[in-house]
């Protein structure tokens, strides 16, 4: 199949009478050469089982399938789903699913009978792209690798350790789970319709088991949110919250100078702070 043009998509949302909805981070991939781009970043071989996200009119999509990988797409919108079944074909094999991917059973969705491992390959629509990262590194561990094409300033935040400008709470949790690097990025023009800023791309590998040991994960980013909750303030203060009192002792026996702020801390040192506070409970 002919990947899609912008020339092609036009055609597309005509057809279907379908107007991008601004609400739902609609912004149509209409490059066939950032298609393969990403595809081939994805790294797949012929077989791979590849969970679409926000398929859209399948302009990504076709680009997995000259790649060979076996794509399961899930679409928010039912009446790109439907866009999406005129541009497979009556004869793919793409499993498209109407589904929200921020709040389906992922069990369901991942459900495989060969219990192979998935890759994520999506261009992720802008308003939902953390939260559905996040939620694939928390709760399918069957979602090995992921490259996602986001907002530039989304991307950078995954992808960001202490001292860089984007660096966050979001930023620790997917240093825990996995190993972020950014692959690329893609300018507004490849899009319709144009996005404001740029995009990038960023790959994610699952870590085999986490870098960091702690006595509860749920804790650890407990403290990371208050921590950068209150991003400007010291650690004494902006911990206080929920250390109360304890606050600076923990610190201490973390080996952490109250007066630090929190995006000066790596994950070992939220670690470290995570089990000092556990034993001064």
């Amino acid at each position: 199949m002919d990947l899609l043009t912008p020339t092609s998509i036009r055609a597309l949302l005509d057809r279907h009478g379908i107007a991008p909805k601004k609400s739902l981070g609609q912004n149509f991939l209409a490059d066939p050469n950032t298609a393969r781009r990403i595809a081939t970043l994805a790294a797949l071989s012929p077989g791979d089982a590849v969970l679409e996200i926000g398929p859209g009119l399948g302009s990504l999509t076709l680009a997995l399938l000259e790649r060979g990988a076996e794509v399961r797409a899930v679409e928010l919108d039912q009446r790109l789903a439907l866009a999406l079944a005129d541009v497979l074909g009556p004869d793919t094999e793409v499993d498209v699913r109407v589904a929200d991917a921020l709040h389906a059973p992922l069990d369901q969705l991942l459900a495989r009978d060969d219990g192979r491992g998935w890759t994520c390959v999506s261009n992720l629509p802008y308003n939902v792209a953390v939260p559905v990262v996040i939620r694939l590194l928390e709760e399918a561990p069957d979602v090995e690798r992921v490259v996602v094409l986001v907002q530039r300033e989304v991307g950078e935040r995954l992808a960001a350790g202490p001292g860089d400008a984007q660096y966050g709470a979001v930023s620790v949790k997917v240093a825990y789970y996995s190993e972020a690097s950014l692959l690329g990025v893609v300018p507004p023009t490849v899009f319709m319709p144009r996005p404001k800023v740029d995009s990038v791309l960023v790959g994610l590998v699952r870590r085999a088991a986490p870098p960091v040991d702690v006595p509860e994960v749920a804790a650890l980013f407990g403290l990371v949110r208050s921590g950068f909750g209150q991003r400007r303030k010291m650690l004494r203060r902006s911990l206080q919250p929920v250390l109360g009192a304890r606050t600076e002792a923990v610190l201490d026996a973390a080996g952490i100078a109250p007066t630090a702020r929190a995006e000066t801390l790596g994950l070992e040192q939220w670690a470290a702070v995570a089990r000092s506070a556990a034993v001064a409970a």
